[in-house]
Formats: C-alpha cells, structure tokens, sequence
C-alpha cells in the first residue's frame, strides 16, 4: 500500500521552519528566575551559603509567598532577624541577612544597604524604560493606569510597585522585584518632607519623570505650596540624560515645575486644557457607564478614548498616562484601552454595590488618602452622581498643621455644590467643618424665618460628628442605607474608614 500524499514526510529538516527561524534576541539570555544565590552575592558584595533560586524578594515574614527571598531589615523598633524562622516557614527560599541562620541564605554587613545594592543591580541589568510618578493626588491611580497601559502593549512584561510602596523602603524593595526581562518599570515615588523624592528619584533614575498635580497634602511639613512644588520637583533630578519630564500645564506652579525640569535637563511634556499643552484635551463628554468619552491631540496625534473612571479628575489623569506613555516609548491605542477597562482600586476609588432594603445602594471607597483638592474632586464627582439620597462619610485630612481648621472648614461649600443629604464628619479635625455647617445652617433658617426648615436651609446638609470609625458604622446604621442611595467614604487612611468599607462590603451579597 502506498503511503497518502497527506502523509508524506519531507525530513526533519523542512519541519516547522517559521518556529526554527524565529529571531534570538539579547533578552532571550537573560535568566527566568528573579534571583540566583550568585547573583544576589554579587549584587550585594555577600556570601552565599549554597545555590539557589527566588522568585520574589520581601521584607515582611507575613507576607511572604513560597519562593520569595526574605531581607532581614533592620529598623530602629523591629529586627527583622526575628522572623527569619517564620519567613522560611511560610515557603522562603532564602534570606539576605546580618548573621548566619539555618537555611539557604547571603551574608552581608548590612541588610538595608544590601537591599539598595539588589535594587541598583536589578535597574542596572535590565534595559526596561522606567517611569517614576509623583503628585500630591493621583499618583497611585496614574500609576496603576500606566501600568495597565504598558503592560497590555509589552505583553505582560511590565513591572511596578504594588501597592504605596514609595517611601525609602518601598521603592528599593519595588527596583528589586523587577525582573530582568522587563520593558517597563514603573515606581511610585512620595514624600512627607523636602530632600526625600531626591533621594528615591536618584535611586531609580527614571527615563520618565511625573508630577500628576500639586495640592496641599503634607503642607504641614512643607509649609507652603511653592516648598510643596518645589519637593515634587526634585523628582526631575535623577533622571537619565535625555529624560522627560510631564508637568500639569493647569497648575499654577507648571512654571515652578518646568523651572527644575529645565535645571535638570530634561525633555519637558505638559498636559491639560491649556492651550500650549503638548497633549491637550479638546472635548469630554460623560459616557454611560459614568466614565467620559475624551477626544484628545497628543502631539500630531488626535486620539478618542473613553475613560472608566468617573470624575473630572480622570480625564485629567488620563491625558497624564498618555503624556507619559508616548514618552516611555508606549502605544498610545493600548493605553486607550487600558484607560477604557480601569477600575478602582481598595481605598482610592473602588465602586461597590450594597444590597440594602429594597434593592442597591452605592458606596465609593477613598478611604486611603484625603486632601483638600482630592475631597473637593470626590464630593464634586458624587455630587454629579445619580442617587435618591448622598451620603458623605468624611474623615480627618492630616498633615495641614495651623491650615487644617481653615482647610476641614473650607469643605462646606463642596458639601452644599454637591447636594449632599447627610454628611458624617469622622476625627477631631472634623469639628471645624461641623463648626461651618452649623453656622451656615443656623444663617440660612435667621434669613428665611417664615419658609419650612428643610425649604430655608436648601441644600445645607445635616450632619453627624463621630470620634472614630465604629461610631461613624453606626452613625450610618441609625441613618440606614435605602435603594439608589450613594454613599461616598473618604478621609486620611490613618482615621480608619477603611473599616466602615469593610463593615459594608461584607454584607453587601
């Protein structure tokens, strides 16, 4: 019997020819594992105690995943050193440490130092643009977003730190995660005081450098907005020759920003509704799903996307990921995208459905963080948001010093522009807004002495004051939650309302 045509073998040799010929690249020799116990030794000038591999690198024993090498730090309440034990027992490879242990470990003089070294040698053998983003709001979200973005079009081989990991500890330990395969970086960078974006920007020397906005947030440390801008601005210092700067051309301190871009040589990218922005927005219009259709040029480029995110702010935070994108060398259509299937995220914007009596209810989560310009932005987007009822859980905003009674007293207007129904004002600083709204209230009713109280008083909400978040649960117990409610949560991570979300996010099925 003769073989069938459909059979015939014409030699290995002719065997999938497209597969046998694909392209070799310098990136193809890079090792898949994060880390070696020869690498780790050589970044860090250590000893390694055998060979082994880790997949990711942590310094808190809680967190830790199989795999993971574990960094012993040292602070100046906690040794890390005491939880090596634990760290191996929750699957550690390995441990970079002070002292030797039992179990594979490097041994080095100093493990903080030694973190900063792993991180200087997982930026210097990758060749992964990397994008550092700072501003007093938004920089978590613009972060995620670019990320989103970068990732989509490099085919998931896009690295950023999780999470706020942006202080001193937080950006080294997010540079050592990065994997030496990696496109694309992208480090959160913050501040409490001057000189420490310096510090972290120097570390990471960004070929991309952000500053999302400039707001009152840390004002107490800083002491006035132009200190503020001027902190955000040392971002520009680290950046590589030939770097970009992308500055909001809204600001009122654009000018003070691109003063230290310009110092620091940098490329500079503006973006916003100004007329001379590099990537401006021409025209926003909502979209049904609460987010925003957006027509924007960016450069000779015309560019419609729509935004999932709801608020004004987002469509200024979305011309930011493309400023910075297009930068990066990115796809501004993947970005689109990316910006079209974003969501919130715990703490900074995530949407949840409640079930309560008779059928939904609303609540938004920005419990992590407040400002002044974040709670104006928040109260405005909820004030634009279709409900029966708006409630405001509001929370302390910190870090203001002697211009927090002013700045907490300020939010009443907010309250009022936005309709809000029933305002909760949680923490000690929150008086001074309680104090507004009691004034305002007792005004409106001596003006309008024959009208019906709730007629006189317009849209001046009423209002609760609590100590803390579990007075602030039952404050919005007595209230109770109704279908086509919408309930916003904001304030200063440390007041706590993260456990209001919780409280109502776990009974929401």
């Amino acid at each position: 019997m003769t073989a069938s045509p459909l059979r015939k073998d014409h030699g290995a040799a002719s065997r999938h020819p497209a597969i046998r010929s694909w392209p070799r690249t310098t990136r193809d020799q890079l090792p898949l594992a994060l880390w070696s116990a020869a690498e780790i030794a050589e970044a860090v000038g250590g000893t390694a105690s055998g060979e082994f591999q880790c997949s990711g690198v942590e310094m808190d024993s809680r967190d830790v995943r199989p795999g993971d090498l574990f960094i012993a730090l040292k602070g100046e309440a906690m040794d890390g050193h005491k939880f090596v034990e634990k760290a191996f027992a929750a699957g550690a490879a390995a441990a970079i440490v002070d002292r030797p242990v039992d179990g594979p470990h490097v041994l080095v003089g100093d493990t903080t130092e030694a973190l900063h070294a792993l991180a200087h040698h997982a930026r210097d053998r990758s060749s992964a643009k990397r994008i550092a983003v700072t501003g007093s709001v938004g920089k978590t979200g613009v972060k995620e977003a670019i990320f989103s973005a970068l990732d989509r079009s490099s085919r998931g081989h896009a690295h950023r730190s999780v999470r706020s990991y942006n202080n001193h500890v937080g950006v080294p330990l997010s540079m050592a995660r990065m994997p030496a395969r990696s496109r694309f970086g992208i480090f959160e960078m913050g501040m409490n005081n001057a000189g420490e974006i310096q510090g972290l920007t120097a570390n990471a020397r960004p070929h991309v450098a952000v500053v999302t906005t400039i707001a009152p947030a840390h004002i107490e440390n800083l002491g006035s907005m132009e200190a503020i801008a001027d902190a955000k601005g040392e971002i520009f210092s680290g950046l590589v020759e030939g770097g970009t700067a992308v500055i909001p051309a809204d600001s009122e301190y654009s000018a003070r920003l691109i003063g230290h871009a310009e110092k620091a040589g940098a490329k500079v990218v503006t973006f916003g509704r100004s007329e001379g922005a590099t990537v401006r927005i021409l025209d926003a219009i909502p979209a049904a799903n609460g987010g925003s259709l957006i027509t924007a040029q960016v450069g000779d480029t015309r560019l419609c996307y729509s935004v999932a995110e709801p608020g004004e702010h987002w469509i200024a935070n979305s011309l930011c990921v493309l400023a910075a994108v297009q930068a990066a060398g990115g796809d501004l259509g993947a970005a689109g995208l990316a910006l079209a299937e974003l969501g919130g995220l715990k703490g900074r914007g995530a949407r949840h459905q409640l079930t309560v009596p008779g059928g939904k209810a609303l609540l938004v989560d920005e419990s992590y963080n407040a400002n002044p310009a974040s709670m104006r932005a928040t109260l405005r987007q909820l004030g634009q948001t279709p409900a029966t009822r708006r409630i405001a859980v509001l929370g302390s905003m910190k870090e203001l010093g002697d211009f927090g009674p002013a700045m907490h007293a300020a939010l009443a207007d907010p309250l009022v522009d936005a309709k809000i129904d029933y305002a909760i004002l949680v923490g000690e600083e929150m008086k001074a807004l309680g104090q507004a709204l009691s004034r305002a209230r007792a005004a409106a009713l001596s003006q309008d002495m024959g009208k019906p109280a709730g007629e006189a008083l317009g849209n001046i909400p009423a209002f609760a004051h609590c100590e803390g978040p579990a007075e602030a649960i039952a404050a919005v117990e007595e209230y109770g939650l109704a279908a086509g409610d919408a309930m916003l949560v904001k304030g200063s991570n440390s007041v706590g309302l993260g456990k209001l979300v919780d409280h109502w996010t776990a009974r929401r099925s």
